[in-house]
């Protein structure tokens, strides 16, 4: 059985997640508006992904006895600079979410619960690539400084992602 304050940060984790997706999602349809269908298929992967967290998070919860609560989801924003700009917010925001899951290990390690200290390790070996691949997004875009025929060049690489 999760006791409640494991299952409160891990409902609070299914927000963050949903949010980042929600981002990620507006991320994809600014690159769309930019003719940047690499970009686009790239943050739509990214979206994907979120989602999937949320879910792995809800599903825990549900497997050991807890209650699953949903909040409401912040708007994201809509519009940014240039696409240096998105991936800066990118790398910045999966900082963000790194801190979050490491403060739930955190408190997985004081309440003694094994299964969520086993759970977490998924997302923190997971978080790292994430801080890692836009880390070098955010490197390239910093590299070719926004040339046009460069940022096309990143975008056809970026649309070649697959999704699994």
């Amino acid at each position: 059985m999760i006791n409640k304050s494991m299952q409160d940060a891990m409902n609070d984790q299914i927000n963050k997640e949903l949010y980042s997706s929600y981002l990620y999602l507006s991320m994809a349809a600014y690159f769309e508006d930019k003719n940047l269908p690499g970009f686009a298929r790239w943050m739509r992967i990214q979206e994907a992904e979120e989602r999937e967290h949320a879910m792995k998070f809800y599903d825990f919860i549900l497997e050991r006895g807890g209650k699953v609560t949903l909040k409401a989801i912040d708007a994201p924003k809509t519009e940014w600079k240039s696409t240096l700009e998105v991936a800066e917010e990118v790398a910045a925001h999966e900082a963000k979410v790194t801190a979050s899951i490491h403060a739930l290990y955190e408190l997985a390690l004081k309440e003694k619960d094994y299964p969520a200290q086993v759970m977490l390790q998924w997302f923190i070996t997971e978080q790292v690539e994430e801080e890692k691949n836009a880390a070098e997004i955010v490197a390239n875009l910093k590299l070719i400084e926004e040339r046009g025929t460069a940022v096309l060049m990143l975008d056809h690489r970026l649309g070649k992602r697959n999704g699994d």
